[in-house]
């Protein structure tokens, strides 16, 4: 795969617009794909629903995912992650409103790489998201492919 996708599993519109607003303010021209529940995300993943037709070695660089999702949350989308060989090390940055200690280490112990709260303020969270995809994208240095 050539092209690094992020895949941004977050249901809020107006962090959906802010985080593209941020990538392309910043130049950063990978592959965006948003879905907007945890259950649309297992099936982004898993190449099922409407997705069956994706290609399923074409894995994200990168998984930005919420916590706070409709239909499946957020752990649960995680815990599906890391128990599926085919997906268990691509990268997942928890980005999220919860500073609930419950959450972190919930995040942390189902393996999730990173746990980042959302900033409120709009330059503040444009600036997490260009580092924490800057970092994912181009400085990280992922497994090798089997």
């Amino acid at each position: 795969m050539d092209t690094k996708t992020i895949l941004l599993v977050e249901d809020n519109s107006s962090d959906i617009a802010l985080t593209k607003r941020a990538l392309e303010r910043s130049h950063i021209k990978n592959n965006l794909v948003v879905v907007e529940d945890g259950a649309e995300a297992l099936e982004y993943l898993f190449c099922t629903g409407a997705f069956a037709d994706r290609d399923i070695h074409d894995l994200p660089t990168i998984i930005m995912l919420d916590l706070n999702l409709p239909k499946v949350n957020g752990l649960e989308v995680l815990q599906h992650i890391r128990g599926n060989e085919a997906t268990k090390m691509v990268p997942v940055v928890i980005l999220t409103s919860s500073r609930e200690d419950i959450d972190i280490m919930s995040a942390y112990n189902l393996g999730a790489n990173s746990f980042v709260q959302k900033p409120v303020d709009f330059n503040q969270f444009a600036e997490a998201i260009v580092q924490l995809s800057l970092y994912w994208l181009v400085i990280n240095e992922p497994p090798p492919v089997k």
